[in-house]
């Protein structure tokens, strides 16, 4: 696990060597918009089993930092890797097949075919098979079943036969988080997975999480400014501010630190981050 300096926000953060061998890593990881450094040269080690949350202020790079790691972004200097290979130079599509599985902030959904023919495509994908909408999927009964249960499991089965453009937000997201466990990827990635929902549809996606961290074999990474949402499932906090990485810890330690609480929480009791 790694520990934070807290002392100032130009002081990096002290790593202590991992006991496992981390499933991704970002090394020196930087972008520049013209005369914008977005993210600047954040390094991190992720670990199955492991959920990190990423915070920090609006426009910290927390979403360009899972850019650059997903492949929606090429990075300027710096490295990804996975499960020790370099994959820095891998598009979007190919990193997903290696095993990086992204839900964004905004929903990513095929919106005029139905909520079973999205997943579909994901089990589809991930079986191998093409994704041809119009292929004999009757013959395929071991994948419909698999379709079907990830619908179960974010409670869309109901909605399976209506068109995704129909649905709520908050069931939006709860289909991208069905697609994103059809695809089994090692690293699963959330963006703001609540964003969004309502009171009563967030505790769906949030037990989801929960079982998945349980499996022990993922490596979650989420982006999240709510703090109980924060409190409930870190097992370590990353702090980004201006695109540098500032703070790196378990919750306890990085939430009571001086830097957290002034520069990103603000004074009193935080909310938000």
């Amino acid at each position: 696990m790694q520990t934070s300096s807290t002392s100032s926000v130009s002081t990096p953060p002290v790593s202590t060597p991992p006991v496992s061998t981390p499933s991704l890593s970002t090394r020196d990881l930087s972008i520049h918009f013209g005369g914008h450094v977005a993210v600047n040269q954040v390094s991190a080690d992720f670990y199955p089993g492991s959920l990190t949350v990423i915070v920090g202020p609006n426009g910290a790079g927390k979403t360009t930092y899972f850019n650059l790691i997903s492949g929606q972004l090429n990075a300027s200097s710096g490295s990804v890797s996975l499960f020790g290979q370099d994959i820095t130079k891998f598009g979007a599509a190919k990193r997903t097949r290696a095993g990086i599985g992204r839900a964004f902030q905004l929903t990513n959904l095929f919106p005029h075919l139905s909520v079973m023919e999205n997943v579909r495509l994901a089990v589809q994908s991930r079986a191998g098979i093409g994704l041809n909408i119009f292929s004999l999927w009757s013959s395929h009964k071991e994948l419909i079943q698999r379709a079907e249960h990830y619908l179960e499991r974010v409670a869309l089965a109901n909605r399976r036969d209506d068109r995704v453009i129909t649905l709520s937000h908050g069931d939006k997201r709860k289909l991208e988080v069905a697609i994103l466990l059809a695809l089994e990827p090692e690293i699963m990635m959330f963006d703001e997975p609540t964003a969004g929902m309502s009171v009563d549809e967030v505790p769906v996606v949030l037990n989801l999480i929960q079982e998945v961290k349980a499996e022990k074999n993922k490596t979650i990474l989420l982006v999240e400014h709510k703090m109980d949402v924060v409190r409930s499932l870190a097992d370590r906090i990353i702090v980004l501010h201006n695109g540098t990485l500032v703070a790196d810890g378990e919750p306890a330690t990085v939430m009571a630190s001086a830097i957290v609480q002034e520069a990103y929480l603000g004074k009193g009791v935080a909310q938000d981050v």
